[in-house]
């Protein structure tokens, strides 16, 4: 079991009843309540007079835990604790840790929302400037790693990789039943295709049990963390999924240039598509173009990449980002690009996330991040694409029903074909003798 803040310090564990009921089976629904509410109640007295009061009657709810998973008041309150405390004696990583002992998972994932920006300001902090200016943001980590490791059981996490050398998933026919016709010449037996072995790809190592954080260990418990988040993105808040993109933009740090390469090469090809057919360029032209873009690609300011880069663009943040790392943060950017029911800024800031990313791991000249951060780019840029134009075909609709209903009405006589309408009298002609 990871060691309780003050622990990591010297000072006192946390209270053996909470140690007692992580081991507890699921609670009935009074006690989860009951257990929630006190949770409620004591998050209420380690906020300021303003939040508290909010918190506080979150727990007269039906279902305290997820009305607190679903404040954003308590979520914007307790980020503002943890934004000025992480040492071994901060209140709030005491909740922190003891809500995630708690048997209630209603209640664990209200304290899992809070990972992304605890592990964000924890990265950001170090070196510390003391041994114990950390150690309540390190606790937490290792509470939700032991937790982790706990549930896997010392097993990895395997995925089963299709067989990429066959034409498609289904290439190999069914046998066919005999047929009770006796056919006139014989069919030679098929030949069985040979026994593929199945690829099997390793997604998370055996999880070794941690005593503390060290700087060998830091990344892959802090991916660890990660990957248990990931296990229940689809039920954490919006602000929560924002904290987790905001965090992955800020360890990348790369806010040059190159985060737009990709979207300015297709606004070239659209370009190139448009002014193509009007007045193609000559092949002079053309070489002269290319030059011209070699030599500022060969900028001196530049790097070895050929990216023209300054140094003033690189962000404070910015830490090392090992795959262990880096594999998880993606999965998680992933879902916040790609989930249908996410909001607009969820989308939008792992978009800029992605980017970001993507910027880093071409400096960096890293294969796999390289890979996986292009994917989602033009994922991102085909659903935007989709998006505007079902907008489009859903405004035109609009307005071709608009166009139709005003044709329709300007087409109809002017009265009513009920309305009585008066005899005409005859046309009387004077004639002059």
């Amino acid at each position: 079991m990871a060691p309780s803040p003050s622990a990591s310090a010297g000072a006192a564990s946390p209270s053996a009843s909470a140690s007692a009921s992580a081991s507890d089976p699921t609670p009935s629904w009074w006690e989860s309540v009951s257990q929630a509410r006190s949770r409620i109640l004591a998050l209420s007295s380690v906020l300021p007079p303003p939040a508290a009061h909010d918190v506080a009657a979150l727990a007269d709810s039906d279902r305290p835990a997820r009305a607190l998973l679903r404040s954003p008041a308590a979520y914007a309150a307790l980020s503002d604790a943890l934004r000025s405390g992480g040492g071994a004696d901060d209140p709030a990583c005491h909740w922190l840790y003891d809500t995630l002992l708690s048997p209630d998972p209603d209640l664990r994932l209200a304290a899992l929302a809070f990972l992304p920006l605890l592990a964000a300001l924890y990265l950001r902090r170090l070196p510390p400037e003391l041994p114990s200016s950390l150690s309540g943001f390190e606790a937490v980590l290792l509470a939700v790693y032991s937790s982790e490791a706990k549930s896997r059981q010392g097993k990895p996490v395997l995925v089963q990789v299709p067989d990429l050398s066959a034409p498609s998933l289904y290439h190999t026919p069914a046998a066919s039943a005999p047929s009770s016709k006796s056919p006139r010449r014989p069919h030679p037996p098929p030949i069985p295709p040979p026994a593929a072995s199945p690829v099997v790809g390793v997604l998370s190592p055996p999880l070794e049990p941690q005593a503390a954080v060290k700087s060998t260990k830091r990344a892959g418990i802090i991916g660890v963390a990660f990957e248990a988040y990931y296990s229940k993105i689809s039920q954490m808040p919006a602000a929560s999924k924002v904290d987790a993109c905001n965090a992955a933009a800020a360890w990348a740090g790369q806010y040059c240039k190159c985060r737009f390469e990709l979207d300015e090469k297709e606004l070239e090809e659209e370009e190139g598509d448009s002014l193509g057919s009007v007045s193609p360029m000559s092949s002079e032209a053309e070489n002269g173009k290319e030059l011209e873009e070699e030599f500022t690609r060969m900028n001196v300011n530049g790097d070895g990449s050929g990216r023209n880069c300054n140094e003033e663009e690189l962000k404070e943040a910015r830490v090392p980002l090992p795959w262990e790392l880096l594999q998880p943060v993606m999965r998680v950017l992933g879902h916040c690009l790609l989930a249908p029911l996410n909001p607009v800024e969820v989308r939008d800031a792992a978009a800029e996330a992605v980017r970001v990313v993507y910027a880093r791991a071409c400096h960096d000249l890293v294969p796999q991040a390289i890979l996986a951060s292009r994917s989602l780019i033009e994922l991102d840029k085909s659903a935007r694409q989709a998006a505007k134009a079902a907008a489009a075909a859903a405004s035109g609709a609009i307005v071709a029903a608009g166009t139709a209903g005003s044709t329709a009405s300007s087409s109809r006589p002017s009265s009513k074909p009920n309305t009585p309408s008066k005899q005409r009298k005859p046309d009387t002609q004077l004639v002059s003798k």
